[in-house]
């Protein structure tokens, strides 16, 4: 990963100052983290072995409420990278309106090469050095890439271990058993689907004429495929990290996913009950399911998958961001130009913070939702985010993603303002 992905983040906030109408005080306020820690973990490793392992947690800006994000455990993350995701974490929350500041943290590590043993090691030796850093009212992590609700057990554990006494609301998307929400799992796809389906709605695309290839066949991305399949649009391309499968009469994606699920294999398949058969279709790499002429493309693997070298090359005529930064900002620029019409990750991969932030309440409140009522909730968020977000857009004749950073500055910049400005003080 490269350094440049903070650079990226940041000259985003730049080139929305002017029409934000902020004060200079509030993108100066944006332009550095506001804390980041890092540390070095001891593990045990299980042939007796002892290994270390660089971790960080980044406070990005609490001016909104306690800071708020995930960890991953990934080989490539890097200081640089855990600070821009907090960034984005801040804008995502103030888009949403989510009493949330931003936050993120992650372990230098392969996961895939622990055994599960090592793995919770790794995730109580992280809660052990951050156990003062983060707390249900000043820092709250969730899942991320490579980290799921067995994790989170394992580092809330560690935690209330720690401070003895229980403490629910210190990370979210834990097992339900352990204080979870309902409707955790599945709620960045689902709210990236919301996101998908009020585009449809817009641009007055028939989902069954919507073609639509997802880069990513993971947590979010295998879950906004298979709600759009459900909802009739044709899913013609699928990928994940070992490459990608096309078919130009679209794939029945429950098929593929029930076939994942037990080979662990992405396998164009049709299944009737528990007998499944190959369906034609034509194997093609990540880079290009990204170059794919479909109606919409839904990256939702990794960072800086569209860049300046491809994005001349990418022919969707609308892309919905599940992933964290999949375009980098020249490449942004390139797509505007041949009026790419973007729902960018702040406001599209929104789904799982807002029902982080649910979670939280709950466990706070001392409440259980039912899950037709924390899916009710993700839907009126989500509808009413891209709502605003596209009705800023027509008001400033900007990009989508220009108008989501704008409402966020707006907010942010009413917190800080609150607080008391240079203009303020000087009146």
């Amino acid at each position: 990963m490269s350094g440049s992905i903070l650079e990226d983040a940041l000259e985003q906030i730049r080139c929305c100052a002017e029409q934000s109408g902020v004060s200079k005080e509030v993108i100066d306020n944006l332009m550095q983290p506001e804390s980041t820690l890092t540390t070095s973990l001891q593990v045990r490793m299980g042939d007796g072995s002892t290994r270390y392992f660089t971790g960080y947690r980044c406070h990005y800006n609490n001016k909104l409420g306690p800071t708020k994000g995930g960890i991953r455990f990934h080989p490539d993350v890097s200081r640089d990278e855990i600070q821009a995701l907090a960034l984005w974490m801040t804008i995502k929350c103030a888009v949403l309106d989510i009493p949330f500041g931003g936050a993120k943290g992650g372990v230098r590590v392969d996961p895939k090469k622990l055994s599960p043993m090592e793995l919770e090691r790794l995730a109580r030796t992280y809660i052990r050095s951050m156990a003062d850093f983060i707390g249900p009212k000043t820092d709250i992590p969730a899942p991320d890439v490579y980290t799921n609700a067995r994790i989170m057990g394992w580092m809330a554990d560690e935690y209330e271990a720690i401070h003895r006494l229980k403490a629910p609301g210190v990370i979210t998307g834990k097992p339900v058993s352990l204080g979870g929400s309902l409707g955790r799992e599945d709620a960045t796809g689902r709210g990236a689907y919301l996101c998908t389906r009020a585009l449809a709605n817009r641009q007055d695309l028939e989902p069954e004429k919507t073609t639509v290839a997802v880069q990513g066949f993971g947590s979010a991305g295998a879950v906004v495929a298979r709600l759009l399949f459900q909802a009739g649009f044709k899913v013609v391309a699928i990928s994940d990290s070992k490459g990608g499968i096309y078919c130009q009469g679209g794939f029945d994606v429950e098929s593929i996913y029930q076939e994942k699920q037990r080979s662990r294999k992405l396998q164009a398949v049709y299944c009737d009950q528990s007998v499944c058969e190959q369906v034609e279709h034509d194997k093609i790499t990540n880079e290009e399911l990204l170059e794919l002429e479909v109606d919409i493309l839904i990256p939702a693997a990794l960072e800086g998958v569209i860049t300046e070298e491809n994005a001349g090359r990418v022919r969707a005529g609308h892309i919905v961001e599940v992933a964290n930064g999949p375009i980098t900002s020249k490449a942004d620029g390139i797509l505007r130009e041949r009026d790419c019409i973007i729902v960018p990750d702040v406001l599209a991969n929104a789904g799982g913070v807002t029902v982080s932030y649910f979670e939280w309440a709950q466990n706070r409140q001392g409440y259980r939702w039912q899950e037709t009522t924390v899916r009710d909730r993700l839907n009126d968020r989500m509808q009413n985010a891209f709502e605003q977000v596209w009705d800023k857009a027509a008001e400033l004749d900007c990009s989508l993603r220009n108008a989501a950073y704008v409402l966020a500055l707006q907010r942010i910049g009413q917190a800080l303002e609150a607080h008391g400005t240079q203009e303020y003080f000087n009146s």
